[in-house]
């Protein structure tokens, strides 16, 4: 009896519990915590990331791995650790409020809150705070010493201060000053802060934010050099841009002339970081762009124009080297230059890249544009786009591309010891891509000239591949026509690619020119099997090369091959089948830092070691569980499993120097950052989002289903954390393509870009459920009443379904299948339709206006699904469109579609808004002006979320309907009034 008592007490403590939760608001979204920028010492032992709210200040944490030391930076980001795991470095934010007043008022550039800095010496209680600061760099590469920040300009600058020969020189003096300074700059904070605050009245002239960036004849601030381990710091007046090479023994420096000084000259400083000796290399320029320093600091190379000129005439730019041993910087490449075409020049955009082994340097020529007639009197003169079915490409692609083709370059080339150019890049080899890190005798080029008019219906572009030679700019050709992309081993040796057709990888063998298929013994299937468009389908992807490029890792759907780019040795599953047995999908994870190997045009990541041993990351496809596995190369037998869990865990940061990992690991009740030692046991270390234990949650399971036509499915249903099986709920089915594989995802509340916010929702008493859709070719509208309407009704078979509250929600491809869905059935009570294609023949022709493309591409091959051109099957796309068949309709129709939208062209919303007006049915259309596809403005999306919530509550709760609903809002009254006020009548309620 007293086992029966206690139980009962026990659920009625839960039950109360739960019925203490409130319910998710509109006003909680803010206030809701996100994590990022985490990154983990090289040592192991120290971490950093950063918490922000939706809005408002966030902070970074800095925290030992062993959690005995914390410290808090408010509004911190932007943070990383030093190569010697001693210093944590922070860019600190003003506060949110301050910058959005600062904003009312309109505020100049100079005038806006500025940024700060803290230097944290990890393991110790202080933190060194550095107003005003702009930008700050560390080595990449180095023990760690040099830090170097640049100032945002003050309002009272300092005078130029006389720069010692010698870094060791720091005098109490030199400390005096730089107190001062730091006093002069919290004063300046603290003034800008008042001012912000409306007590200090000042009369301020509207001007544009120049971003970071310098304008021409804008004086340059104040550089900061600090040895982070003497504290001993040096100061460099009228600085532009800093560069440190990798390896942290070089500090390159570019500085601006004073204004009114005309003594004053522009240059570029050499600062030696070992001995301490700074050298003048450049002096009297205009401008200079994209300094480019060799990692082991012996070279550096710039571009710089220096010439008077008109405005009428182009600046001609040229391109200047300098090593240690030479008096100044000097000229290597002009328009005169031996190599260097007629008609063109040095491109200023680019910045150059030094070979690996810094024989070569590689940097960009551009065509001499012709320069508009300023004669010309603009509104006398026409303005129009002409097309021409000739063009490449159709105008509004060339236009989304005008900025990047007004910039673009060919790349070209300069041998150590040589004063010609080596032209690679041209019109019909626009792409390049470096080989061995520039040390190859080729670079890989690829085109898709020729290969463009096509891809209006095709969607892509066809590539022709070339080897061209840095030594004298001939080319080999390697195959052409092909769709993907490109890449090379990390030595140079091969080039691989995946052919679609042939659903196979090939290599091109540098030096002996064969091709050869390397995959065509592995028995598994190398492409996504169950992809349904209409369309060669897409690889699994490669996983890696191993070093000295022996063999490369190739993904089928679950297991990991590696296999000879020679095609002799027969490939090995080195997860031993053991993810197809079990259907858990495996792939190798690059913990490489590889950032800057991409910036140098080399997409391929640092190879594997013989006998690395690798961790894979995994998905229980059956379970839907997230976890890793691990095995050596080399090693016989399966995978060994670190952790499978009911979690979602996103990619992984390794410390690069010991087995410490930093990950965040989500669920759907919580998102936080965790350490671990070896991927098996965690330990939490952040605590995001406290505040909603207070709110009536969400849960998620799986559920699985047989559609109409036989096949099982499966999709996520979300319930209220207090539901009640004896109770009946409204349900909206919300769907986009396939979902099901993120169970575990946590979901924050967030105000919506154009879907239904499923935490709020299921926090309010509703049911959400996510079904996969399943295609054939020919019948995307069917196939998604197969998928949706079969899931409705294996719900509406749960006691706990209200089978007359049911509802559809979705954007895009998810809004065009509502649209059609509510053409063949009456089962839901409302609907709601975000940027719905409406009728797909006059969609067809439409253009992706956020690209530039014809949309004719995804019928025939892409997401539409429909197989075929307009005029091969025109009955398809009568079928497959809603307009022609909105007479049918009878459910509520909520229509979201944005008179900027780049995707889905606005009239496709608009023609079926005006067919279910003249039909009399209940419909309505949100129009957010000048936003996209999916909103971006954080105001909007509030204000959505406030209408979806007010909708999806009258029409499946009863709730009485907000004046937007029953009125509409007049013209006359926007920005008056938003209609949104709900006025309760005893004809508009319903029963729940």
């Amino acid at each position: 009896m007293k086992k029966i008592i206690l139980q009962i007490v026990c659920i009625g403590s839960s039950v109360l519990l739960f019925a203490q939760k409130k319910p998710l608001d509109h006003t909680v979204y803010d206030q809701w915590q996100a994590v990022s920028d985490k990154k983990i010492s090289n040592d192991g032992k120290w971490l950093v990331y950063t918490v922000n709210p939706q809005q408002g200040d966030g902070e970074t944490i800095v925290q030992s791995f062993d959690r005995m030391y914390r410290k808090v930076i408010p509004r911190g980001y932007n943070a990383t650790i030093t190569e010697d795991s001693k210093y944590a470095i922070v860019k600190i934010r003003s506060y949110f409020k301050t910058i959005r007043e600062a904003r009312i008022k309109r505020k100049m550039a100079d005038d806006m809150p500025k940024d700060s800095l803290a230097i944290i010496t990890l393991g110790q209680d202080s933190i060194t705070r550095i107003p005003r600061v702009k930008s700050f760099k560390i080595p990449k590469r180095t023990g760690g010493t040099w830090l170097s920040y640049l100032h945002e300009k003050g309002l009272n600058e300092p005078k130029t201060r006389y720069v010692p020969d010698s870094l060791s020189e720091m005098t109490s003096l030199t400390r005096m000053v730089d107190s001062l300074i730091y006093v002069a700059d919290s004063l300046r904070n603290m003034a800008q802060e008042i001012k912000a605050k409306g007590i200090m009245a000042l009369l301020v002239r509207e001007k544009k934010d120049s971003g970071t960036a310098l304008r021409s004849g804008q004086e340059g601030t104040e550089l900061v050099l600090r040895n982070l381990s003497t504290g001993v710091g040096k100061q460099f007046d009228l600085v532009s841009d800093y560069y440190f090479n990798d390896k942290g023994t070089v500090l390159i420096i570019s500085t601006t002339k004073k204004n009114r000084d005309s003594l004053s000259k522009a240059a570029v400083l050499w600062v030696n970081l070992v001995t301490g000796k700074i050298d003048t290399i450049f002096k009297r320029f205009n401008e200079i762009k994209n300094l480019a320093i060799h990692e082991d600091g012996t070279q550096l190379a710039f571009i710089a124009e220096r010439d008077s000129v008109s405005r009428s005439t182009r600046k001609l730019y040229k391109l200047w080297y300098f090593k240690p041993g030479m008096d100044s910087a000097r000229l290597i490449a002009d328009t005169t230059t031996t190599g260097i075409a007629n008609g063109l020049t040095v491109n200023e955009n680019a910045k150059p890249i030094f070979s690996k082994d810094g024989k070569k340097l590689y940097f960009s020529l551009s065509s001499i544009r012709r320069q508009k007639d300023t004669a010309l009197v603009e509104f006398e003169t026409a303005r129009l786009d002409i097309w021409n079915y000739k063009d490449d490409y159709l105008q509004p692609k060339q236009l989304v591309d005008l900025n990047k083709n007004l910039i673009k370059g060919f790349l070209a080339v300069i041998h150590e010891g040589q004063d010609k150019v080596v032209q690679l890049g041209a019109e019909d080899a626009e792409e390049i891509m470096l080989l061995d890190e520039g040390n190859s005798d080729y670079v890989l080029a690829t085109s898709t000239r020729g290969n463009r008019i096509e891809s209006q219906w095709l969607g892509y572009e066809g590539k022709t591949a070339y080897l061209i030679s840095t030594g004298d700019g001939s080319r080999k050709k390697i195959t052409d026509k092909q769709r993907g992309f490109f890449t090379a081993s990390p030595q140079g040796k091969y080039v691989i690619w995946y052919e679609a057709a042939a659903r196979q990888y090939f290599t091109y063998h540098v030096l002996t020119g064969e091709i050869r298929n390397i995959t065509k013994s592995i028995p598994e299937s190398l492409y996504d099997d169950e992809d349904d468009h209409p369309d060669d389908p897409p690889s699994y992807g490669v996983g890696g090369w191993i070093e000295k490029d022996k063999a490369v890792l190739i993904n089928d759907k679950y297991d990991v091959w590696q296999v000879d780019p020679e095609g002799i040795k027969l490939p090995q599953n080195i997860t031993n089948a053991y993810g197809r047995k079990n259907k858990i999908e495996l792939r190798n994870i690059r913990f490489d830092r590889t950032d800057e190997r991409r910036l140098r045009r080399d997409s391929v990541d640092n190879p594997i070691k013989a006998n690395q041993v690798l961790i894979f990351s995994a998905q229980n496809k059956t379970t839907k569980y997230d976890g890793f596995y691990t095995k050596a190369l080399g090693k016989k037998g399966d995978p060994d499993v670190l952790i499978m869990s009911a979690d979602t865990y996103m990619q992984p940061e390794k410390a690069e120097n010991a087995e410490a990992f930093l990950v965040t690991k989500a669920n759907i009740q919580e998102i936080n950052v965790y350490a671990s030692k070896n991927l098996k046991g965690f330990t939490k270390m952040s605590n995001l989002n406290v505040q909603q234990e207070t709110y009536n949650w969400l849960t998620s399971e799986l559920v699985r289903w047989k559609m109409f036509d036989g096949r099982e499915s499966e999709g996520l249903l979300f319930k209220p954390e207090n539901f009640d099986s004896t109770r009946k709920y409204p349900v909206i089915f919300y769907f986009y393509e396939r979902n099901a594989d993120g169970l575990f995802n946590y979901r924050a509340p967030a105000p919506s870009a154009s879907t239904i916010n499923i935490p709020y929702f299921a926090s309010n008493d509703y049911l959400v459920f996510v079904p996969d859709i399943h295609y054939k070719t020919g019948q995307p509208g069917e196939d998604a009443y197969n998928s949706v309407v079969s899931a409705a009704r294996h719900l509406s078979a749960k006691p706990w379904v209200d089978t007359a509250r049911l509802a559809i929600q979705g954007q895009s491809w998810g809004g065009y299948q509502v649209a059609y869905l509510v053409t063949r059935t009456n089962m839901f009570a409302a609907a709601g339709a975000g940027a719905p294609v409406a009728n797909m023949t006059s969609a067809y022709g439409g253009i992706r206006w956020g690209t530039g493309l014809n949309r004719q591409f995804q019928y025939e091959h892409t997401q539409s699904r429909i197989g075929a051109s307009l005029w091969d099957k025109p009955d398809l796309y009568i079928k497959n469109s809603p307009l022609f068949s909105a007479n049918k309709i009878t459910t509520p129709l909520l229509i979201m579609h944005n008179d900027a939208d780049g995707s889905v062209p606005w009239y496709q919303g608009i023609e079926l808004f005006t067919a279910l007006r003249r039909l009399g049915k209940q419909v309505w259309m949100l129009q957010y002006n000048g936003e996209d596809h999916n909103l971006v403005e954080r105001r909007n999306r509030k204000d959505l979320s406030v209408r979806l919530a007010q909708f999806f509550d009258h029409f499946l709760k009863g709730a009485p309907s907000p004046k937007w609903i029953s009125e509409g809002v007049p013209a006359t009254l926007k920005g008056i009034d938003w209609g949104l006020e709900v006025k309760a009548s005893s004809t508009d309620k319903k029963s729940y």
